[in-house]
């Protein structure tokens, strides 16, 4: 999410509470055009503090046994939102 900054995965497949990342996933980068220059953008260092949205995103993916997210929107190098497919009644993701 880091090297992304702006953009969205999609379709991430979830087994047993972690992500499945072989094959890595379709990733879209958004370029806002006549913006400040991608590269001067401020990243953030490898030894960040876990902020609140990426601890919400891994406290949802552990609870899906099997599953996925269709779209994980992403700005500033974090989640933003994410559409999962869903079975009416429960809170659980589903399959594609």
């Amino acid at each position: 999410m880091n090297d992304l900054w702006f953009g969205r995965f999609e379709l991430l497949q979830i087994k047993r509470g972690e992500l499945v990342l072989d094959p890595w996933p379709a990733t879209v980068r958004g370029v806002k055009l006549g913006s400040e220059n991608a590269a001067a953008r401020n990243r953030l260092p490898d030894d960040f503090q876990l902020q609140s949205p990426v601890a919400e995103f891994f406290e949802y993916v552990r609870t899906v046994d099997e599953g996925g997210i269709r779209c994980l929107e992403v700005r500033h190098g974090l989640p933003f939102s994410m559409e999962i497919t869903y079975r009416p009644g429960t809170s659980r993701a589903c399959r594609y």
